[in-house]
């Protein structure tokens, strides 16, 4: 006799589909495999699917939206080889990236092909659907935010196109700047001439560079002007004519220094502002001037704006998911503060009633 309960269905298993590609030039398939086959291993353990390789045709079997992903992935992997380009672990991830950005209709794609910035050096192309957006933002526009977590390439794309533009000879010069903002340190007194002071605040910038251009164009353009690595404060008072100016951790400027590098921009300059509003190292207080010039700004036409998330953390795996638990536990905190500020109010209320002082 039954007790009256529903007897639970087991549940059916997801719908499969199974994908067989077929690849022309075996030469190219250990680099797509990668040694000992850790690029399928982490295709299969990102998407959940199952990959099975015979001779020159691979198998895919999964659910028919990750089956997608998955088969997205590889062809453009693929693509990479027969332009002959490399297959790191890197650009495994991010080719993920972008087709589950495409799968799921990501707006921050654009809508035509990945772009690319291409310098002398190299074709810098997007590893992120931000990426992507960001990228055909700086050849729009004449001034850019770009704002979100580290990781994420902000500054890293900033600086290439800037090359690009120099090398091309649509800018004179490229002006990087930063504040000189120590993060959460007291260094207290730094030896040596202004240049050795502020070279450590802006040791980023350098680094970017020499990834887009030879270590003596470097160094050479720099000693020519065409080139300037400054910290902010040394803005004040100029005008910044047919330039590309860059401006770093822009979430530890003061609302007045923002105002001030912004009003730098002449004629035939671009400009870009990248920042991290999550990690502001001003003293305890102090407005943001990143934070203040968005919502000022808001609206402004002319004036692009690309948010990053840890989506599109291209560093190593671990730091998307680092960044995804410090705003969690950020949100944790705000909330935990909103409902402690609610349930004291009343209280306090009461003992002034209770007083009668009304004070």
């Amino acid at each position: 006799m039954g007790d009256g309960r529903a007897t639970p269905r087991p549940s059916s298993p997801p719908e499969q589909r199974t994908v067989t590609l077929q690849f022309d030039d075996n030469a190219l398939l250990p680099l797509l495999y990668g040694e000992h086959d850790r690029h399928l291993v982490r295709i299969e353990q990102r998407l959940g699917v199952r990959l099975g390789s015979r001779g020159n045709r691979l198998t895919i079997l999964g659910t028919p939206e990750r089956t997608e992903v998955a088969e997205a992935s590889l062809r453009a992997l693929w693509r990479r080889l027969e332009k002959g380009q490399g297959v790191s672990t890197a650009d495994v991830e991010a080719a993920l990236r972008m087709a589950e950005g495409e799968a799921e209709n990501d707006p921050r794609l654009p809508l035509q092909d990945a772009p690319e910035i291409r310098t002398r050096k190299a074709a810098i192309a997007p590893r992120s659907p931000a990426q992507a957006g960001y990228i055909e933002m700086l050849a729009r526009h004449e001034m850019v935010f770009g704002i979100g977590p580290a990781g994420t390439g902000k500054t890293y794309l900033a600086v290439a196109q800037g090359v690009a533009l120099l090398q091309a000879g649509r800018v004179d010069r490229i002006v990087l700047s930063r504040p000189a903002v120590e993060a959460g340190e007291r260094l207290g007194f730094l030896p040596g001439d202004m240049k050795e002071k502020v070279d450590p605040y802006l040791r980023p910038l350098y680094d970017a560079l020499h990834d887009m251009l030879p270590a003596e164009q470097v160094a050479r353009r720099i000693t020519s002007g065409e080139i300037e690595i400054a910290p902010l404060a040394f803005m004040r008072g100029r005008t910044l004519a047919h330039c590309f100016a860059i401006l770093d951790e822009a979430q530890n400027t003061t609302p007045a220094q923002m105002k001030m590098f912004l009003t730098r921009m002449g004629e035939g300059t671009r400009m870009v502002i990248t920042g991290d509003p999550t990690q502001v190292d001003l003293p305890h207080g102090q407005q943001s001037g990143l934070a203040d010039a968005l919502r000022t700004l808001d609206g402004v036409p002319g004036i692009g704006v690309t948010r990053f998330d840890e989506r599109d953390v291209v560093r190593h795996p671990l730091v998307a998911k680092i960044v995804a638990a410090y705003g969690r536990a950020d949100e944790a905190r705000v909330a935990g503060r909103s409902d402690g500020g609610a349930a004291e109010q009343p209280g306090r209320r009461g003992k002034k009633e209770q007083d009668g002082t009304g004070k």
